[in-house]
């Protein structure tokens, strides 16, 4: 598959991602109780974690990576591995997202954190550090 195609599919799937975990973060930042919304609701967000972000992440994952090898910038790229970091993080949020979700599909209250208010910003900022680190490769 051409490069370019790579890309653009990393991209999408890429931008998929980041909205699921946006929208994620801002229910789970700003909604004020469990109760607030119906456990179907709450169903509703989870199965949409679960099939489209979930597969999402895997693409940008095993796209970026493939990308990475063909670009011939895994060994030595810095830039590259500042971005894998902030990817990583990205990724451990989904994971904690998706239990944060679980638990309030089946009706168990949450745990609500004040760094839990600033996440969609700093999902905002992650991203912004990606994509200067992609489009600059500063080093």
């Amino acid at each position: 598959m051409p490069y370019l195609w790579l890309e653009s599919l990393h991209a999408a799937a890429a931008v998929t991602f980041v909205a699921g975990l946006l929208a994620a973060a801002l229910l789970l930042a700003f909604v004020p109780s469990a109760d607030a919304l119906s456990p179907a609701f709450w169903r509703a967000a989870r199965a949409w974690h679960r099939w489209v972000t979930g597969p999402a992440i895997l693409l940008v994952w095993g796209l970026g990576l493939t990308l990475a090898v063909k670009g011939g910038w895994l060994p030595s790229a810095g830039w590259l591995w500042a971005k894998l970091a902030l990817v990583t993080a990205l990724s451990g949020l989904h994971g904690a997202q998706a239990g944060a979700l679980r638990r309030l599909a089946a009706g168990e209250g949450r745990r609500r954190t004040a760094l839990g208010r600033f996440m969609p910003a700093l999902i905002v900022l992650a991203v912004v550090g990606i994509l200067v680190l992609v489009i600059g490769k500063p080093f």
